[in-house]
């Protein structure tokens, strides 16, 4: 496709914002766009709104600068740059739509550019299938901040999703998040300086794997929420580098994300049939690995209906290097559990479990095996931290969880990527 400009467009397009209340018909923003910025962000829009399935939009080498959203509501569209680091859409002026990008189409792919501080999320994709970004870079220049935008790569209600060669930096939510999908990979991203760095949350059949996780609050998170039409199981996590997720907590507060510790490496919230293994795990100075219910969580505003199953369940862990880690919870009741057990030049278990289990389930006294939390590890412990009965007898129970689980089937893509 060429671009083309079109006066008519453009007036056409700046009279649409009286509807938001940013800018009048006729008028300029404060921050208005560059002659040369405004004319490439008329083009673009007026590529995406004539768009054809099957076309390959081509944006070349350069930094633009956009002070609105960009949307695509076309399916079988391919939006690509010339690489991460030499096409830049810059968001920094933005004054109109909070994403980078939203896209409500399918069989879609985005690759080869960076989208850069956006007043809300990077990317955001919403009830597609066949779904590819890969090579896409975003970022919040000016660091880890409460107020970035809250997601960089977001698809939601999704299927059959490749997120791959990613770079995500400074989300104050979730670097990379899927949420509500079915047939997901994520695979050779690198998460670093957000609040959560990978988050799977209420997704069915994901497999992330080879991705690096570091500097945020939490590496990367397996999560179900409650109040939403869709439950979560069956997640691989594997052949990942998990460290030094130790940045401070800058997530907005009542967020699910905002109770997440600091220093915490991989993160199980409330999710069934979690298998992790054959990652490198290490210095995450909360845990290393959190399995925690929504009992615990703390999560405002977030009561779960009747039918939501608040326990993690079907959890083995495998095959995991860990190293350091445990050495310095985040926050006054951690640092208290720690020097209750093991001392303050000790340092907690690589898994700490919050302790909640639905007795309800129970065979005999015993859980079912299907449904237990397995630890096959080497040396690495577990502690369970009462959380039930107010954190009052935290106990080391590596022996009772040692145990193994059938390794879940790999997620294979509807479609070949």
């Amino acid at each position: 496709m060429t671009f083309k400009t079109s006066v008519e467009f453009v007036r056409r397009f700046a009279c649409l914002t009286i509807s938001v209340g940013l800018v009048a018909c006729g008028e300029t923003s404060e921050r208005d766009l560059a002659g040369a910025d405004r004319v490439f962000q008329t083009q673009l829009i007026e590529q995406l709104i004539d768009a054809q399935p099957g076309d390959i939009i081509e944006i070349p080498e350069g930094i633009f600068a956009f002070d609105r959203s960009l949307s695509l509501i076309v399916d079988g569209v391919t939006l690509r740059g010339q690489g991460m680091d030499r096409t830049i859409l810059s968001f920094q002026n933005q004054i109109v739509g909070a994403e980078g990008l939203i896209v409500t189409a399918s069989d879609f792919t985005l690759e080869n550019l960076a989208i850069e501080d956006t007043v809300g999320d990077g990317v955001k994709v919403n009830e597609g299938n066949n779904i590819v970004i890969r090579g896409v870079r975003v970022e919040w220049t000016a660091g880890p901040r409460t107020e970035n935008g809250a997601y960089g790569l977001y698809p939601v209600q999704t299927t059959n999703v490749l997120l791959e060669d990613n770079i995500v930096i400074g989300a104050s939510d979730a670097g990379i998040y899927v949420g509500q999908s079915e047939n997901v990979v994520v695979r050779r991203n690198r998460a670093e300086r957000n609040v959560a760095g990978i988050e799977i949350e209420n997704t069915f059949n994901a497999d992330v794997y080879d991705n690096v996780a570091t500097e945020n609050t939490g590496g990367i998170l397996v999560f179900n929420m409650p109040n939403l039409p869709q439950r979560g199981y069956q997640t691989r996590v594997f052949d990942n580098q998990i460290f030094a997720n130790n940045t401070g907590n800058f997530g907005h507060a009542g967020t699910p994300v905002a109770s997440v510790p600091a220093g915490s490496g991989i993160v199980i919230n409330s999710n069934d049939d979690v298998e992790i293994f054959n990652n490198e795990i290490s210095d995450n100075r909360t845990a290393n690995i959190i399995i925690s219910s929504l009992h615990s969580a703390n999560y405002a505003g977030y009561a779960a209906q009747d039918n939501f199953d608040p326990y993690p369940e079907g959890i083995h862990i495998h095959g995991n290097t860990f190293s350091g880690g445990g050495n310095d919870p985040d926050g006054l009741d951690l640092q208290a559990l720690k020097l209750l057990l093991v001392g303050p030049l000790g340092r907690m278990p690589d898994v700490v479990w919050d302790g909640y289990f639905d007795a309800d389930k129970l065979i005999d006294g015993t859980m079912p095996d299907a449904l237990r939390i397995c630890l096959d590890n080497s040396d690495a412990g577990l502690v369970n931290v009462d959380g039930p009965n107010d954190y009052a007898s935290p106990e080391i129970v590596t022996d009772q969880h040692q145990c193994s689980l059938a390794p879940l089937p790999a997620v294979e893509l509807a479609a070949a990527r």
